[in-house]
């Protein structure tokens, strides 16, 4: 079936896009940053299937950690499939008190790690068969909400690099977005914010992570003749103005 490489991997989103990657037959390269005792779970999960897995761990807001992982993913690993740019960073803050750290470190993780890694590993990409790459966006990247603007901005510049690389890299790798609305409540948010949240959706409910990696799977496996396209997966939310 061929490689795949899957950054922020350990949780959440990422590890359901990773399983379900590998149940479909994938060997995988794993990036993580923090998460690393729950992505060696993941990865002997895996191997029990008879998949081949590799782990890697970075920070993704440092530029020298990206173009480490670059490297040796793309040494390590001649030819890949798959990528999908999973890790990234969400954080509420109020525009006055955005400081210029919190800024570089958001856009750093959520647009430039994408941006530099996929340069990096192209040589590797022009040799997979059907090459995919899929960034994971998010509903915020078109749609502004008080409180995210350092946020919504990486990510709206992210669905734009989507659509230039589908162009730029076609007729050979394709580049889609896969944008999640409500599939995994943060931490911090309470019984009142999630339920003003929900009435917003119009399944009324929220999604699940492997609503994503499903179709993150559909890419890969069943839509030759997509690219450029952003696969909103969010209930119908953002269908209303």
């Amino acid at each position: 079936m061929g490689t795949a490489f899957v950054t922020g991997a350990g949780v959440r989103v990422g590890s359901a896009v990773a399983r379900a990657l590998g149940r479909a037959g994938y060997d995988l390269a794993l990036h993580v940053n923090r998460s690393m005792e729950p992505a060696q779970a993941l990865a002997e999960e895996l191997r029990a299937l008879g998949r081949r897995v590799w782990l890697y761990a970075a920070d993704l807001s440092q530029p020298g950690a990206v173009d480490e992982l670059g490297a040796r993913v793309r040494a390590e690993h001649p030819a890949l499939d798959v990528v999908v740019h999973n890790a990234g960073l969400y954080e509420r803050v109020a525009f006055g008190a955005i400081s210029r750290e919190q800024y570089r470190t958001m856009l750093g993780v959520n647009l430039e790690a994408p941006f530099f890694l996929t340069q990096a590993l192209l040589p590797s990409l022009r040799q997979g068969t059907q090459p995919l790459v899929v960034h994971i966006t998010d509903i915020g990247g078109e749609r502004a909400e008080s409180g995210y603007a350092h946020y919504t901005v990486s990510k709206a510049a992210l669905i734009m690099l989507t659509r230039a690389l589908a162009v730029e890299l076609a007729p050979h790798v394709r580049v889609n977005a896969v944008s999640p609305g409500t599939v995994a409540f943060p931490e911090d948010f309470g019984a009142a914010e999630r339920e003003a949240i929900l009435a917003r959706i119009p399944f009324g409910r929220e999604g699940s992570v492997e609503d994503v990696a499903r179709t993150v799977l559909f890419l890969a496996r069943e839509a030759p003749y997509v690219t450029g396209q952003v696969i909103a997966v969010d209930g119908g939310r953002s269908a209303q103005l």
